[in-house]
């Protein structure tokens, strides 16, 4: 009976230390990511003539990065309360109301709590869905390019670019020298 208890009891443990790993994933990044996409929309700004070009990318930066530290915290607070997946829509749903309500609330009210609500809802479940779907495509590309092998770039056979054994290697550098020689006796001779 008590090494069942210490089996649920462990499994707990790492159940809610694999959920508590991830955060970096799962609310870091975007919201890191999220802060330099402000800044680069301050870049474009109108009003950056007006506050300065510093103040803007500062200001939109700030705000990118709250909004999504928000949205991504409440996602998972709600994937964690309702011990699901992270990749549920349903979290996102959830997580972009409640995110949505508080800084709306905070913004304009209660009909701007109505807005952002269910604006954070739906523009989040999509960011969400959109990454769902892009992720798998993503990562054969990183490791793609990441686990580069000799063979990562094929050349066609008709391009004049050729990539050289050691034998052949070895032919060119040999043609090379000859040319050489062949033009300083020339020098010489002139």
């Amino acid at each position: 009976m008590a090494s069942s208890m210490n089996k649920t009891s462990s499994q707990e443990q790492v159940s809610s230390s694999s959920s508590s790993l991830n955060w970096k994933e799962r609310i870091l990044f975007p919201t890191l990511l999220a802060g330099v996409t402000g800044g680069g929309a301050g870049l474009i700004s109108k009003h950056r003539k007006v506050h300065g070009l510093a103040n803007m990318c500062g200001t939109y930066a700030t705000n990118f990065a709250i909004v999504t530290a928000c949205y991504c915290g409440a996602r998972e607070f709600v994937r964690v309360s309702r011990t699901g997946k992270p990749d549920d829509l349903l979290n996102s749903a959830i997580g972009g109301f409640g995110s949505g309500a508080i800084l709306g609330r905070l913004q304009g009210g209660q009909l701007g709590a109505v807005r952002y609500s269910v604006m954070f809802a739906v523009v989040g479940t999509t960011v969400d869905y959109a990454t769902i779907r892009l992720k798998p495509a993503l990562r054969s590309y990183y490791d793609s390019v990441v686990n580069k092998k000799d063979d990562w770039l094929k050349l066609p056979e008709w391009s004049p670019i050729q990539v050289l054994d050691e034998e052949a290697l070895a032919a060119k550098r040999a043609r090379e020298e000859e040319l050489y020689r062949s033009v300083h006796n020339l020098k010489k001779e002139s």
